[in-house]
Protein backbone atom coordinates (compact mmCIF):
# COMPACT_ATOMS: atom_id res chain seq x y z
CA UNK A 1 0.00 0.00 0.00
CA UNK A 2 1.26 3.54 -0.66
CA UNK A 3 2.44 5.55 2.32
CA UNK A 4 -0.47 7.91 2.99
CA UNK A 5 1.58 9.91 5.48
CA UNK A 6 4.04 11.01 2.81
CA UNK A 7 3.47 14.73 2.18
CA UNK A 8 2.66 15.69 -1.36
CA UNK A 9 5.29 17.67 -3.17
CA UNK A 10 4.27 21.04 -4.42
CA UNK A 11 4.25 21.14 -8.20
CA UNK A 12 6.69 23.39 -10.01
CA UNK A 13 3.86 25.54 -11.33
CA UNK A 14 2.46 26.15 -7.85
CA UNK A 15 5.88 26.98 -6.47
CA UNK A 16 6.44 29.53 -9.19
CA UNK A 17 2.97 31.08 -8.73
CA UNK A 18 4.02 33.87 -6.29
CA UNK A 19 6.81 34.96 -8.62
CA UNK A 20 4.48 34.81 -11.63
CA UNK A 21 1.96 36.98 -9.77
CA UNK A 22 4.66 39.50 -8.87
CA UNK A 23 5.91 39.68 -12.45
CA UNK A 24 2.34 40.01 -13.76
CA UNK A 25 1.51 42.86 -11.37
CA UNK A 26 4.84 44.52 -12.22
CA UNK A 27 4.00 44.50 -15.93
CA UNK A 28 0.45 45.77 -15.39
CA UNK A 29 1.63 48.40 -12.92
CA UNK A 30 4.30 49.64 -15.30
CA UNK A 31 1.62 50.60 -17.81
CA UNK A 32 -1.18 51.68 -15.47
CA UNK A 33 0.60 53.48 -12.63
CA UNK A 34 3.51 55.28 -14.25
CA UNK A 35 1.33 58.31 -15.01
CA UNK A 36 0.11 58.51 -11.39
CA UNK A 37 3.22 57.75 -9.32
CA UNK A 38 4.97 60.93 -10.40
CA UNK A 39 6.51 64.03 -8.90
CA UNK A 40 3.63 66.11 -10.28
CA UNK A 41 1.13 63.96 -8.37
CA UNK A 42 3.03 64.55 -5.13
CA UNK A 43 3.24 68.28 -5.80
CA UNK A 44 -0.48 68.59 -6.61
CA UNK A 45 -1.54 66.67 -3.48
CA UNK A 46 1.06 67.94 -1.03
CA UNK A 47 -1.32 70.03 1.07
CA UNK A 48 -3.80 67.17 1.48
CA UNK A 49 -0.99 64.76 2.40
CA UNK A 50 0.46 67.12 5.00
CA UNK A 51 -2.98 67.78 6.48
CA UNK A 52 -3.69 64.06 6.77
CA UNK A 53 -0.27 63.47 8.34
CA UNK A 54 -0.85 66.19 10.93
CA UNK A 55 -4.27 64.77 11.82
CA UNK A 56 -3.37 61.06 11.68
CA UNK A 57 0.37 60.62 12.04
CA UNK A 58 0.34 56.91 12.93
CA UNK A 59 -2.06 56.02 10.13
CA UNK A 60 0.03 58.03 7.67
CA UNK A 61 3.14 56.09 8.63
CA UNK A 62 1.32 52.78 8.26
CA UNK A 63 -0.26 53.61 4.89
CA UNK A 64 3.01 55.04 3.57
CA UNK A 65 5.05 51.99 4.57
CA UNK A 66 2.46 49.55 3.17
CA UNK A 67 2.46 51.45 -0.12
CA UNK A 68 6.26 51.49 -0.24
CA UNK A 69 6.44 47.76 0.55
CA UNK A 70 4.01 47.06 -2.30
CA UNK A 71 6.02 49.22 -4.72
CA UNK A 72 9.21 47.30 -3.95
CA UNK A 73 7.67 43.83 -3.66
CA UNK A 74 5.84 44.14 -6.99
CA UNK A 75 8.60 46.17 -8.68
CA UNK A 76 6.15 48.96 -9.44
CA UNK A 77 7.25 52.33 -10.79
CA UNK A 78 7.73 55.02 -8.16
CA UNK A 79 10.40 53.73 -5.77
CA UNK A 80 12.38 56.97 -6.01
CA UNK A 81 9.18 58.97 -5.54
CA UNK A 82 8.38 56.85 -2.49
CA UNK A 83 11.73 57.70 -0.94
CA UNK A 84 11.22 61.40 -1.64
CA UNK A 85 7.72 61.21 -0.15
CA UNK A 86 9.12 59.65 3.00
CA UNK A 87 11.42 62.64 3.43
CA UNK A 88 8.70 65.12 2.51
CA UNK A 89 6.23 63.74 5.05
CA UNK A 90 8.53 62.70 7.89
CA UNK A 91 11.79 64.67 7.42
CA UNK A 92 15.18 63.04 6.96
CA UNK A 93 14.67 61.23 10.26
CA UNK A 94 12.56 59.24 10.90
CA UNK A 95 11.77 59.33 7.17
CA UNK A 96 14.96 57.48 6.26
CA UNK A 97 14.18 54.79 8.84
CA UNK A 98 10.68 54.31 7.40
CA UNK A 99 12.08 54.18 3.86
CA UNK A 100 14.82 51.67 4.65
CA UNK A 101 12.50 49.44 6.68
CA UNK A 102 9.77 49.39 4.03
CA UNK A 103 12.24 48.82 1.20
CA UNK A 104 13.84 45.94 3.10
CA UNK A 105 10.48 44.28 3.81
CA UNK A 106 9.47 44.62 0.17
CA UNK A 107 12.81 43.18 -0.94
CA UNK A 108 12.38 40.24 1.45
CA UNK A 109 8.97 39.45 -0.03
CA UNK A 110 10.24 39.27 -3.61
CA UNK A 111 13.33 37.38 -2.41
CA UNK A 112 11.13 34.74 -0.76
CA UNK A 113 8.90 34.46 -3.83
CA UNK A 114 11.89 33.98 -6.11
CA UNK A 115 13.62 31.51 -3.81
CA UNK A 116 10.48 29.45 -3.26
CA UNK A 117 9.67 29.39 -6.94
CA UNK A 118 13.09 29.00 -8.51
CA UNK A 119 15.96 29.65 -6.14
CA UNK A 120 16.06 26.43 -4.13
CA UNK A 121 16.06 24.20 -7.20
CA UNK A 122 18.51 26.38 -9.09
CA UNK A 123 20.88 26.57 -6.12
CA UNK A 124 20.72 22.79 -5.71
CA UNK A 125 21.55 22.28 -9.38
CA UNK A 126 24.46 24.70 -9.15
CA UNK A 127 25.70 22.93 -6.01
CA UNK A 128 25.71 19.51 -7.68
CA UNK A 129 26.92 20.85 -11.01
CA UNK A 130 30.43 20.90 -12.36
CA UNK A 131 32.75 23.23 -14.20
CA UNK A 132 32.13 26.96 -14.53
CA UNK A 133 28.63 26.93 -12.98
CA UNK A 134 29.93 25.23 -9.82
CA UNK A 135 32.86 27.66 -9.58
CA UNK A 136 30.53 30.64 -9.83
CA UNK A 137 28.33 29.22 -7.05
CA UNK A 138 31.36 28.51 -4.85
CA UNK A 139 32.73 32.01 -5.46
CA UNK A 140 29.48 33.63 -4.36
CA UNK A 141 29.19 31.35 -1.32
CA UNK A 142 32.73 32.19 -0.20
CA UNK A 143 32.14 35.94 -0.39
CA UNK A 144 28.43 36.37 0.30
CA UNK A 145 28.62 39.31 2.69
CA UNK A 146 30.96 41.29 0.45
CA UNK A 147 28.95 40.54 -2.68
CA UNK A 148 25.64 41.39 -1.02
CA UNK A 149 26.90 44.73 0.27
CA UNK A 150 28.46 45.57 -3.09
CA UNK A 151 25.27 45.06 -5.09
CA UNK A 152 23.42 47.28 -2.62
CA UNK A 153 26.00 50.04 -2.49
CA UNK A 154 26.79 50.32 -6.20
CA UNK A 155 24.23 52.79 -7.64
CA UNK A 156 24.34 51.10 -11.07
CA UNK A 157 22.84 47.79 -9.84
CA UNK A 158 19.01 47.82 -10.25
CA UNK A 159 17.19 47.13 -7.00
CA UNK A 160 15.06 44.43 -8.63
CA UNK A 161 18.18 42.56 -9.81
CA UNK A 162 19.76 42.85 -6.37
CA UNK A 163 16.65 41.18 -4.91
CA UNK A 164 16.51 38.28 -7.35
CA UNK A 165 20.14 37.21 -7.73
CA UNK A 166 20.70 36.31 -4.03
CA UNK A 167 17.52 34.20 -4.06
CA UNK A 168 18.71 32.28 -7.11
CA UNK A 169 22.07 31.34 -5.58
CA UNK A 170 20.83 30.20 -2.16
CA UNK A 171 21.70 33.17 0.08
CA UNK A 172 20.20 32.72 3.59
CA UNK A 173 17.22 34.95 4.35
CA UNK A 174 18.71 36.62 7.44
CA UNK A 175 21.93 37.46 5.60
CA UNK A 176 19.94 38.91 2.72
CA UNK A 177 17.73 41.00 5.02
CA UNK A 178 20.62 42.38 7.11
CA UNK A 179 22.77 43.26 4.09
CA UNK A 180 19.80 44.88 2.36
CA UNK A 181 18.86 47.00 5.38
CA UNK A 182 22.42 48.20 6.01
CA UNK A 183 23.46 48.42 2.37
CA UNK A 184 20.67 50.74 1.24
CA UNK A 185 21.06 53.19 4.12
CA UNK A 186 23.54 55.57 2.38
CA UNK A 187 21.44 56.04 -0.76
CA UNK A 188 18.20 56.16 1.20
CA UNK A 189 19.48 58.90 3.49
CA UNK A 190 20.58 60.99 0.50
CA UNK A 191 17.24 60.74 -1.32
CA UNK A 192 15.23 61.15 1.90
CA UNK A 193 17.11 64.37 2.64
CA UNK A 194 16.22 65.57 -0.86
CA UNK A 195 12.59 64.76 -0.11
CA UNK A 196 12.79 66.67 3.17
CA UNK A 197 13.59 69.80 1.16
CA UNK A 198 10.74 69.39 -1.31
CA UNK A 199 8.74 72.17 0.33
CA UNK A 200 11.22 74.75 -0.95
CA UNK A 201 11.41 73.01 -4.33
CA UNK A 202 7.63 73.21 -4.67
CA UNK A 203 7.66 76.90 -3.77
CA UNK A 204 10.22 77.59 -6.54
CA UNK A 205 8.29 75.50 -9.05
CA UNK A 206 11.35 73.31 -9.64
CA UNK A 207 11.87 69.54 -9.70
CA UNK A 208 14.18 67.66 -7.30
CA UNK A 209 17.70 66.85 -8.43
CA UNK A 210 17.91 63.05 -8.18
CA UNK A 211 21.35 63.14 -9.74
CA UNK A 212 22.69 64.45 -6.45
CA UNK A 213 23.87 60.96 -5.55
CA UNK A 214 26.47 61.26 -8.32
CA UNK A 215 27.88 64.49 -6.91
CA UNK A 216 31.48 63.98 -5.69
CA UNK A 217 30.68 64.78 -2.05
CA UNK A 218 28.01 62.05 -2.08
CA UNK A 219 29.41 59.52 -4.53
CA UNK A 220 32.96 59.37 -3.13
CA UNK A 221 31.91 58.24 0.38
CA UNK A 222 29.63 55.60 -1.18
CA UNK A 223 32.50 54.40 -3.37
CA UNK A 224 34.62 54.27 -0.23
CA UNK A 225 32.06 51.94 1.34
CA UNK A 226 32.13 49.86 -1.85
CA UNK A 227 35.91 49.59 -1.53
CA UNK A 228 35.56 48.41 2.07
CA UNK A 229 33.00 45.81 1.01
CA UNK A 230 35.30 44.63 -1.79
CA UNK A 231 38.39 44.48 0.44
CA UNK A 232 37.83 40.85 1.55
CA UNK A 233 37.54 39.84 -2.10
CA UNK A 234 40.83 41.55 -2.93
CA UNK A 235 42.59 40.00 0.06
CA UNK A 236 41.41 36.51 -0.93
CA UNK A 237 42.57 37.11 -4.50
CA UNK A 238 46.02 38.22 -3.30
CA UNK A 239 46.37 35.29 -0.91
CA UNK A 240 45.26 32.91 -3.65
CA UNK A 241 47.98 34.17 -5.96
CA UNK A 242 50.61 33.85 -3.24
CA UNK A 243 49.51 30.27 -2.65
CA UNK A 244 50.16 29.34 -6.29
Amino acid sequence: MPDMTQPKKTSGGMRALPLIVILGIAVVGCFTLRDYLTFDTLRDNREALLAFRDAHYGATVAVFMLAYIAIVAFSLPGASLGTLTGGFLFATFPGALFNVTAATLGAVLIFLAARWGLGERLAARMETGEGLVKRIKDGIDDNQWSMLFLIRLVPAVPFFVANLVPALVGVPLLRFAVSTFLGIIPGAVVYTSVGAGLGEVFERGDTPDLGIIFEPQILLPILGLCALAALPLLLKAVRGKKGL
